[in-house]
Order: structure tokens, then sequence, then C-alpha cells
């Protein structure tokens, strides 16, 4: 398949894909019970827990997410305790409302079910942002009901688009989700009776030693050993020299030659290096390397756009002197902007970095258009005309025709009735979001466009290019002056696209595993509904309950309430809604050459596709795979340099090195190593908070200093003054 490493062949009996050929079962048992007691029960357990704690750590300095394999491992002991302590009583039998609180052994299917209401829980409600830039940042009002409206209509909206791309992004051998690998082969590890090979392992002892390894060793980085996050030894070297300081820092610098001994630390922005095939790897890497390395110090000692008067990685807002944006004097009482206090304190700058990420998320955008129309448009049409044949179905497909699929309407009926809701509360709230009727229509309409070429990207690469930047773009040009109208703009056209993948993820996981469709369709609306509700409950106990949440010039050095997310979503609204990117991107500001990164998106991908015309035995040049290659640091800030260089090491010895040089190893335990790490991770991050964080136990000393480079965020130009840095 262009674009990728792997050749697709229709007629396979196994899926063509090599990965899930080597992880995913061939066989299915439709008399295998799904919606029991214990999936309820325990599904519903687990979605409110993990949508608890993933707000709840999503605040902290170092945000933790905690992702569904955290459950998937825990509710095995409790699901054979209730199948075996549980009485097995059949109620109403012989009619059809016959059920059981036991139907027989803990089983895989139902395991799944409850694994799809945890990943509901995981990782975090994007929406929230909203609610917190509102209350803490800007200060406004906001009512319960209205934040719940926004939450929940921005968290059902996918669903609408995901029925509608169903057949293009989940049928297909070809979209084949990397990280749903690592789900598989844990169900399996914990399901499947193996006899131990000699000399050696079964996968469920080998998931049962790594999970306590990491379980033990997270103790060190997350709490004896804070350092351990990032080890910038040049730093070390160089107490003294802001210049050696800029270039070793990895979490405010260049991030040359540091690491971070701590799995969170690899994978909190990323995901698993272990999950992501090597060619998007490799494609990560030399976008990391071209950005941090070549353009970022090029365009700081160039001092282009007054790049030394700033930090050299920085998301901050700055006068022109270098001096921290006072965001709020320029808000007037209406939530709109102040003419004239933003002329009194002057046109706001950035970072040299962080203008040129904007530019790069440009460049991303549009190279994924142009790439998937290059790459795949030819098969998309091809559904587009037909559905689905027999000759055309891999094993799974075939497997899941058994079933009762979920019709369409019923995602259509969601998608209106959700369209209605969100308007009605955005006109008739008006005076709290500020979003016309036509701005959800639009957002709306971006939603629907976009979903499928980033769906295919990240069905087979793990990668997701952001429609964050352009929501705000476009909103920003169109309604200039309005936060509130450009955040939720963002929300209903971003997060509805990330939703719909989040569900079509998870119909992957269940069409691997044979979970009928209707079943799957059910646990995701009612996770969906549960989730909305704990994650925004546990949001607004936080705002009202910890003084200065999030206000880092009023909090305690020491505190670890400083929402490094929601700070830079609400600078994203400073940039793009209240002042408008006219003022900073277009003909009335300093950025406005980033605007070519839009053209320079459109043609990379169009290169290469040209270079694969004319070279097609050259293997290597269709794995050059833009749209990853340019969104590579698309989460920078608030990723740093230690989270992609210690990714990028772990993903070249798992995705190259061994999965060319110890294949059989690789296809046994590299996917269960990833659910290992992430369990144990999260496991011991909680105990550590319970038992210590709760009573604010905690140790100072030289290795408790996360990255000890103080000097790295200090500017170089001569005369800038700025607190605790020397003055060139």
């Amino acid at each position: 398949m262009a674009g990728n490493s792997l050749e697709i062949s229709p007629d396979s009996e196994n899926s063509p894909v090599e990965q899930v050929a080597l992880t995913v079962p061939t066989t299915d048992d439709p008399s295998i019970p799904v919606l029991t007691f214990r999936m309820w029960v325990l599904g519903t357990l687990s979605c409110i827990l993990l949508s608890f704690l993933n707000q709840f750590f999503w605040y902290r300095k170092e945000p933790l997410s905690i992702t569904s394999i955290s459950a998937q491992i825990a509710v095995v002991p409790l699901g054979h305790l209730m199948a075996s302590w549980l009485p097995t009583r059949v109620f109403f039998e012989g009619s059809k409302w016959e059920f059981s609180l036991n139907r027989g052994p803990f089983n895989v299917k139902e395991h799944v079910l409850i694994t799809i209401f945890a990943n509901s829980g995981a990782g975090t409600v994007y929406a929230i942002h909203v609610v917190t830039a509102v209350k803490i940042f800007y200060k406004k009002t906001m009512t319960f009901f209205v934040a719940f409206l926004v939450v929940l209509t921005t968290q059902v909206l996918g669903f609408g688009w995901a029925g509608i791309y169903r057949r293009y992004l989940v049928e297909p051998a070809a979209m084949w989700w990397p990280y749903n690998l690592v789900q598989v082969s844990l169900f399996r590890a914990l399901h499947e009776k193996e006899k131990r090979p000699k000399g050696g392992v079964t996968r469920n002892q080998f998931f049962l030693i790594a999970f306590l390894c990491s379980f033990a060793y997270y103790v060190f980085p997350g709490y004896l050993f804070p350092m351990l996050t990032s080890l910038s030894w040049i730093c070390w070297v160089f107490p003294s020299s802001i210049l050696a300081q800029q270039l070793g820092s990895g979490l405010s610098g260049l991030g040359l030659g540091v690491m971070g001994l701590d799995w969170s630390t690899v994978s909190s922005y990323l995901g698993s290096p272990l999950a992501s095939p090597w060619f998007a790897t490799a494609n990560v890497a030399v976008g990391f390397v071209v950005v941090m390395y070549i353009v970022t110090p090029i365009s700081y000692w160039l001092n282009v756009y007054k790049a030394k008067t700033f930090p050299i990685f920085s998301s901050g807002l700055f006068t022109s002197k270098g001096q921290e944006y006072h965001i709020s004097s320029i808000v007037n009482s209406n939530f709109q902007l102040d003419m004239d206090a933003y002329k009194k304190n002057g046109p706001l700058s950035l970072s040299t970095f962080f203008a040129m990420t904007y530019g790069i998320g440009f460049a991303a955008l549009t190279a994924t258009v142009v790439h998937v129309f290059l790459f795949h448009g030819s098969e998309i049409w091809r559904l587009t005309k037909s559905a689905f044949n027999e000759k055309r179905m891999d094993v799974h497909t075939r497997l899941m025709r058994k079933y009762k699929q979920v019709p369409e309407w019923w995602f259509v009926c969601i998608l209106i009735a959700n369209i209605a809701l969100t308007i009605f509360a955005c006109e008739y709230y008006n005076e709290q979001l500020q979003l016309p009727w036509w701005g959800v229509l639009l957002a709306c309409g971006l939603a629907f466009f976009f979903t499928l070429p980033i769906g295919i990207i990240t069905a087979t690469t793990n990668q997701s290019p952001g429609l964050n930047i352009i929501t705000e773009y476009i909103m920003g040009y169109i309604l200039p002056g309005y936060p509130v109208a450009n955040m939720c703009f963002k929300v209903y056209g971003y997060i509805s696209m990330t939703q719909a993948l989040t569900f079509l993820q998870d119909f992957k996981l269940g069409h691997y595993m044979k979970i009928p469709p209707r079943t799957m369709f059910m646990a995701q609306v009612v996770g969906t509904l549960i989730a909305a509700v704990v994650y925004l409950g546990t949001a607004w106990w936080l705002m009202e309950s910890i003084p200065n949440i999030c206000e880092t010039a009023l909090l305690p050095s020491d505190s670890p309430w400083t929402c490094p997310m929601d700070r830079v979503f609400y600078d994203a609204s400073v940039i793009w809604g209240l002042i408008g990117p006219r003022r900073i991107f277009g003909d009335l500001g300093t950025y406005s050459a980033v605007n070519w990164f839009f053209l320079g998106g459109a043609v990379a991908p169009f290169l290469v596709w040209l270079a694969h015309k004319a070279f097609p035995k050259q293997d290597w040049i269709p794995l050059i795979h833009m749209p990853v290659l340019l969104g590579a640091t698309g989460m920078m800030p608030p990723a740093t340099a230690v989270n992609f260089t210690s990714w990028i090491i772990i993903g070249f010895i798992s995705g190259f090195v061994i999965y060319r040089y110890r294949r059989g190893w690789w296809q046994r335990h590299n996917y269960v190593l990833s659910g290992a790490l992430d369990a144990g991770l999260a496991f011991m991050a909680v105990l550590l908070y319970l038992c210590l964080g709760l009573e604010e136990i905690s140790l100072n000393w030289w290795g408790s200093n996360l990255d000890n480079c103080p000097l790295a965020s200090c500017p170089t130009q001569k005369g800038i003054v700025v607190e605790h840095c020397p003055v060139f």
C-alpha cells in the first residue's frame, strides 16, 4: 500500500497486514455470552474510575494519562471472582426477559466490552479546557448546566461521523489501527492457555514480570528521583551557561543528548512507541530532528522575529520586551477585546519556536488532504461506488458478517439530534458561549470533511494530525475578539472528529475480537455519557476546592496544580480568539509569512508521489509519509524534547531492531510489554498519590529537580531584563 510498508493483497485469507496476522486470532465462537451482569458492573466502575483519575491528574504539572489497559488488567481477577461467587440462578426463564447474574466463566468477549467502557474514561474530555479557561483564566461565569451541554454534545457528536465512515475505516484490512494490537495481545495473554516454552515464559508470565518491574520502578521517577524524567546532563556540566542549557535542557530547550528513564516521559504525548510501526516512527524522528535541531537553532541565532528576546522553547505570550503579556488587561467587561488597552500594551509576541509550530501545523493539515488524495484516492472512490464483496474481505470482516450490523440511521439520528441540541445551547446561552448557529454548522462541516483523511492516517500510522489550528484560524478570521466562540468552534470542529476516530478505533477492536456491532455501539454510547458526567464533575470539584488552581503566579513554587495543557489551550484562545489571527498572522500582524506553510504542506506529498512514479522500484520512497513527518512536532508544546528523544530511541529498538532480527520475540512479547509498562506505571502513580500526595509528603533534594536547567528559558538579546535571568 502506498504510504506505508505493508503490501495489501485483497485475496488473502488472513489479514494481509503482517502485524495483524501475527497478533489477531482468526477464529470466533458466537455462543459466548457478551452482555453479562459482570460486564455492566465492571465496565461502569472502570469508566467512572478512569474518568475521575484522568481528569484529576490532567490538572497536575506532569499530566498522567491512565489508559484503559490499566482497567483491562485490573478487572481480570474481579471478573473471575464474580464468576465464582455470584449465584447462577436464571430469572424469568424461558421469557424474553430471561437473565442470570452469572452466565458461566469470565470470558474474553465480556472483557473486551469492559475495556470499551474503560476507553470512554481514558484520556481527557477536551471541552473541559473551555470550562477551565472561562472560569479560571478569564474569570467569567459559566454555569454547570451550560458546561455540561458543551461537554456532552462535543463527546457525542463524533458518533455521527463514525457511523458514516465505518465502511472506509473499519472493514478494510488496510485500516489496521496499530494501537489495537496492544490490547488484542493482552486479551490473548490473559485468556488463552499456552504451554510454557522450554527455557522461556508464557505471555501471561511475561506480562506479570514486566508489570511488576514497571510498578516497582516508577517509585523512582514518580517520587524518589524525579530527575529521571529528564536527564539533561549538559546542564550539569555547564551550570552557568545559558547557551549550554538552551541546547541541553529536555524540558525548556532543544534536548540535545537528553534521555528520560521514565515510561510516562516516553508515552505521555505520542503514545506507546512499541505500538508504532517503524516507518511511522522514522518519519516522526526525521520531522523532530529537522524542526528541533535545524530550523529552530538557525531561526533563533539569526534572531528571526526577534527570537533572542524570548525563550528558545516556550508557549508563553510576551510583550515586545520579553515580559509576560497580562491578558486580563485587554479583556473588557463584555468578554471581548479592549482595543484601547491592546494598543496601549502593544502587539502580542510569541517565541519563534511557538510561531513556527503553528506554521508546521498548517503544513501538516494541507499535507494530510493531498497525501490521502494521491495515495488513497482510488481506493476511497472504489469504496464509495460499491459495497464490499466477498473477494475483498479478509477473514475478520467475513466472520463479523454473522452478526447484525448497526443501521446507519441510528448514527444519523444521533447526529441530527446532537447538532440541534448544540445549536439550541449556543443560541439560548449565547452570552456564555458566544458561538452563533452558523458557527456550529461550519464546525460540523470541517469535522465531516477531515474525519476520513485524518482517519486513514491514524489507522495506518498510529499518528493523528490535529484540526485544532485550522478551526482556530478560520473562526478567528470570521469572528475576531470573541475568545469563547473560538474555543467552542474548536471543540465542535476538532473534538467531534477526534471522538469519531476514538469510536472507530474501538469498533476495530471489536472487529478483531468478534464483538457483535450492536453490543459495541451500546457500550460506547453508555460509556461516553458516563464519562462526560464524571469528567465535568471532577473538574468542577477541583476548580471549586483548590485555591488558585492553574494560576502559576499565585501558586506555591512546589504546587503540582499548574494545568499545563489548559494553559496552552488558554494561550491559543488569546491568540486566535481574543486578538485574532489577522493581528498576529495576517496583514496586521508580525508573523504573516507563516501562512506560506499552507502551500509548502500541500506541495510536499506531491513531490513524494512524483518521485514514487518516477522510481517505482525504490520501495523506500512511498515510506516518506509527509503528514506524519510534518505533524511530528504537533504536540510541542506542551510536549518537550525529552518526550521525543526517548520515544524515538525506544521505537527504533522495538520497531526496527527487534522486529527485524528477533521476529519471534517481537510477535510474542512486544505488545504485551507495552501494556505491562502502561499498567505498572498507572497503578504505582495512583498508589503514590493516595499514600503520599494526599498527605503532601514530598522529598526535596538535588534529584527532585525535574530538569536542573534554570537558565534554559532566559532570553539572550542585549538589554532584555527578565526576573531570575542574567542581563546581556
